[in-house]
């Protein structure tokens, strides 16, 4: 059949009304774009945002994700960890910015409500979106970080000065280290954080992978960082998953106390202490958290 002008106009406009009668953000969007971050979808169904932790990657989620179908899981990806180029994460704070993008990317791709999942400096990502733009999801998941990391490294009553103080100290310590012993000291904290020895590799692999200069300013600023005086600002229900670190040897009801103090200001709070696990606990008890994931994204 010959494809006159008419049929190309006639085609034409077909195609424009076709368009015309999509939603404007589905006949618009364009592919997110960000110098902070990528992101990238598996599955379908309700919206969920995974936010790993520093040095780490989507990796993280891989088996959780495939253990727990039927959502649509948004993987976050910061740039400078685990092979990423640094992008915009190349000077300054890294997790407040972050928290900026993951806030500008939910509005972008039109998600409702979705919940987040985020662990260690994802967990501390969370709870800024959370506190900042509370109308941006519905629910909050942490997994095993504390909203004021300088209590544990300069302790309970420490002043701001003090605090900054050590962790330009601890900062100091990470540039000088050589990288023969960025590598050892890779190993030994990971060996720390994950019980699943089959797991290491792949954290050891994004820990050496990702920016050491956007890696030492991302933990300088999670050690200063105190979010709870932000807390109060969370609406949605949040769920805390945590460990005692073994490097931590005080009573639990002790350890206990200071999670359920620093959270308290949370409205909806469910705090859960997971035992015998380190610090991945997806990896080290992986059917004990998707159980708590499935209750958390189950519930109403």
């Amino acid at each position: 059949m010959r494809f006159t002008l008419l049929s190309r106009r006639t085609f034409i406009a077909a195609v424009l009304a076709a368009g015309a009668a999509l939603p404007l953000t589905q006949a618009l969007a364009a592919p997110f774009a960000s110098e902070r971050i990528t992101v990238r979808t598996e599955g379908s169904g309700p919206d969920v945002v995974l936010i790993p932790g520093l040095n780490s990657s989507p990796r993280t989620w891989a088996s959780t994700v495939a253990a727990v179908p039927g959502y649509r899981y948004h993987l976050v990806q910061v740039s400078g960890f685990a092979g990423q180029p640094a992008g915009a994460n190349k000077e300054g704070n890294v997790a407040a910015p972050v928290a900026e993008e993951i806030a500008r990317y939910i509005k972008e791709a039109d998600l409702k409500g979705p919940a987040v999942i985020g662990h260690s400096m994802g967990g501390t990502i969370g709870m800024m979106l959370a506190a900042r733009h509370p109308d941006s999801l519905s629910r909050l998941m942490v997994v095993d970080m504390f909203p004021y990391l300088g209590m544990f490294f300069a302790g309970p009553g420490a002043t701001p000065d003090r605090v900054t103080a050590v962790a330009d100290q601890v900062a100091a310590g990470m540039r000088a280290a050589s990288p023969e012993q960025r590598r050892t000291n890779a190993n030994a904290t990971i060996a720390g954080m994950v019980d699943t020895e089959s797991m290491r590799a792949g954290a050891v692999s994004d820990s050496m992978s990702s920016d050491a200069d956007v890696s030492i300013r991302a933990y300088r600023e999670l050690i200063v960082t105190n979010l709870i005086p932000e807390l109060a600002k969370i609406t949605v229900p949040v769920t805390v998953l945590y460990v005692q670190p073994k490097t931590v040897p005080i009573p639990a009801a002790q350890f206990d106390a200071a999670y359920r103090g620093a959270y308290s200001p949370v409205k909806a709070l469910t705090l859960t202490r997971i035992p015998d696990s380190a610090h991945f606990i997806m990896w080290d008890q992986p059917a004990r958290f998707q159980a708590e994931m499935k209750t958390f994204l189950n519930a109403q």
